[in-house]
């Protein structure tokens, strides 16, 4: 039988390069297929003002039915919208690092760093870099990777991008609700950005999520933490089938 098909979508600025160190962890298991969102990667730049709905049609066409969708970030919205609009391409759901319903200090704060990045992009690119890795034990080559990713990006594709992660989950909270396929959040205990306590709203608002908070790990989950990213993806992967008996809705696990 054919493994599963397993999709990821990365964040804002990124590129599916960021999965490698999970994928070599999950390619005995699944058929792993890391897309670049529009204006990411290989992907022409995005031109205009971009919609979380143009980003999900725009990877929806290279994604199997009935995959497990996996996202990071600004991906997990884009997952999400997937989740919601085609129903029919989302065994299950993985929001990894997302942001939900945010408070309007949240909201505030993204918008701060909107405006700071669209005013000095390469400051805006620095003080990612501090967010996202500041006291973990990431190797430098791998930090310096993801800063040149960063620093490569088209600037006003990337400011159509970002704008929709500031504003996107507005969008969505709304409709969470209607995403009743087994569903997972997990995050990073020190994410300053998409914190446990968006992870426990998001788990709250999906009808059948666990959130699973991972202890000391920062924003860059899957590349500062692989081994226990995925440990807490393929636990969930197994249990899916049971995931409305086993675990309420906003329950949470430490892996």
């Amino acid at each position: 039988m054919d493994k599963p098909p397993l999709v990821l979508l990365h964040g804002v600025g990124l590129d599916r390069t960021m999965w490698e160190p999970v994928t070599v962890l999950l390619a005995d298991r699944f058929t792993v297929i890391a897309i670049d969102l529009p204006g990411h990667g290989a992907r022409p730049p995005v031109r205009g003002d971009v919609t979380l709905a143009e980003l999900a049609d725009g990877v929806a066409e290279h994604i199997p039915v009935g995959s497990h969708l996996v996202g990071f970030s600004l991906g997990a919205l884009v997952a999400q919208q997937l989740a919601l609009h085609r129903p029919e391409l989302t065994r299950t759901l993985t929001s990894v690092s997302s942001v939900c319903r945010r408070t309007p200090d949240e909201r505030a704060a993204v918008r701060a760093r909107l405006r700071n990045a669209e005013s000095d992009f390469a400051a805006s690119t620095a003080a990612s870099i501090e967010r996202w890795y500041a006291g973990t034990t990431v190797p430098d080559e791998v930090v310096d990777r993801t800063r040149a990713t960063l620093a490569a990006n088209d600037v006003d594709s990337f400011l159509g991008c970002y704008r929709v992660f500031a504003h996107a989950d507005a969008e969505l909270g709304p409709r969470l609700g209607g995403i009743t396929v087994p569903s997972l959040a997990v995050t990073g205990e020190k994410d300053p950005g998409s914190t446990p306590e968006m992870t426990h709203r998001l788990a709250a608002a999906l009808p059948a999520c666990r959130a699973v908070i991972v202890p000391g790990a920062r924003h860059m989950l899957p590349v500062e933490r692989p081994q226990a990213f995925t440990e807490a993806l393929t636990t969930f992967l197994t249990q899916s089938a049971q995931l409305t008996d086993e675990s309420a809705p906003g329950d949470t696990a430490h892996v």
